[in-house]
């Protein structure tokens, strides 16, 4: 029985990881069509703007959503000076967030250093057994499933929702409307980068923020969202239940890196077996 709840866990915390890195991609990537190189320095930054704050005595809890909202701002201001221009050249949007990556390394390295920043989160732990679970990480599991089920919601049941999904189909239909296509662009960026940073503050009491984090979890965030398919959201959820079984399993049983390999061979096998994605042959959702 200990065993079944430690395999439980460590599925959970792996499925909750892989959502948390991934929804914001989803928004961005899978739904605008948009290849952002820097995404994982997005989630660099909420990490970063969740420990300095928490550690100039604001609320953890409180920063989190602080740490949202400042890497939200920042995503619009990119899609408005930088991307905006960009729609349509895959190659010019590569290129150009490529180097907003770098810069965003070294300017965070020349600000604050090599050295990662940590923050606490002292909740304790339960026991399992002979096994030691941090109930942060099972904090970790609940924030990952709200935030998907939130941002499901908001795309399926609000009209912001209805408007973002019909601008990303055919905006010329949309702005024939009357709909200000480049305020929903613009809007529909912030709230992916938004979600991003929301997950590197919410990772940062785990693995701490460095300069280099966003290399750790970017090749993640793609595999699952190119996985997923044409539908973001639905075909996220997928991908992430599916390498999130294959990475708590195998990672318990061997190691975190055994786990990872083994995540990106079964990828590859899928992407042979199904070229568009797990949700391809769909034809309705989100």
């Amino acid at each position: 029985m200990d065993d079944v709840a430690i395999y439980a866990y460590q599925i959970g915390l792996s499925f909750a990881i892989f959502i948390l890195i991934s929804l914001g991609l989803a928004v961005i990537f899978g739904m605008m069509r948009v290849i952002n190189l820097a995404q994982g320095e997005f989630l660099m930054l909420g990490a970063y703007f969740c420990t300095l704050i928490t550690k100039a005595g604001v609320d953890l809890w409180i920063s989190f959503f602080l740490a949202a909202l400042a890497v939200g701002v920042f995503g619009m201001i990119v899609e408005r000076v930088m991307i905006r221009y960009l729609y349509g050249r895959i190659l010019d949007t590569l290129l150009a967030t490529w180097g907003l990556s770098l810069f965003l390394v070294g300017g965070v390295t020349t600000i604050f250093g090599p050295q990662s920043e940590s923050v606490a989160a002292t909740l304790g732990q339960v026991t399992v057994g002979a096994f030691g679970i941090s109930l942060y990480n099972l904090v970790v599991i609940a924030f990952a499933l709200a935030l998907l089920l939130g941002t499901y919601a908001l795309w399926r049941y609000t009209r912001f929702g209805l408007v973002v999904r019909g601008t990303m189909q055919n905006p010329a239909m949309a702005a024939a409307l009357g709909v200000n296509t480049g305020l929903v662009y613009t809007l529909t960026f912030g709230f992916g980068s938004a979600i991003t940073g929301l997950a590197g503050a919410v990772l940062a009491p785990i693995v701490g923020a460095a300069p280099p984090m966003g290399v750790f979890f970017i090749g993640k965030a793609f595999i699952t969202v190119i996985s997923a398919g044409h539908l973001p959201l639905l075909g996220t959820i997928s991908a992430s239940g599916l390498y999130g079984v294959i990475d708590g399993v195998v990672a318990y049983i061997s190691s975190s890196v055994i786990g990872e390999m083994t995540v990106l061979f079964v990828a590859i096998i899928l992407l042979r077996l199904l070229p568009l994605g797990i949700t391809g042959r769909m034809r309705r959702g989100i």
